[in-house]
């Protein structure tokens, strides 16, 4: 778990992800919708992809994929964000986070 908790602590907004699964481009599409630039982990092309996606799953995550970091925060997958969307909670965590600036 210290790989993802750490690659998930570098930066204002860190989706870990894969190229075949349509709720990451979802979630993906909407953080880049308010402008934020996230460092995305694609671990369908990385070579310890798989390594990390086992750590993903020890933290609760099933699936996998997406999960997100807001300001070095855990906040998790796809339904975990959307709520925080629908409630208005999510640009201004990421405001906060300086991932955007409007």
């Amino acid at each position: 778990m210290a790989m993802v908790t750490k690659l998930g602590e570098e930066y204002p907004v860190v989706i870990f992800s894969k190229n075949s699964c349509c709720m990451s481009h979802s979630i993906k599409t909407l953080i880049y919708s308010f402008g934020a630039n996230p460092m995305v982990y694609e671990l369908d092309e990385l070579p310890n992809g798989q390594q990390m996606e086992k750590e993903l799953k020890a933290l609760g995550h099933k699936p996998s994929v997406p999960v997100v970091y807001i300001g070095k925060e855990l906040i998790g997958g796809p339904n975990e964000i959307m709520s925080l969307h629908v409630k208005g909670k999510l640009v201004p965590m990421l405001l906060k986070a300086k991932a955007i600036w409007i």
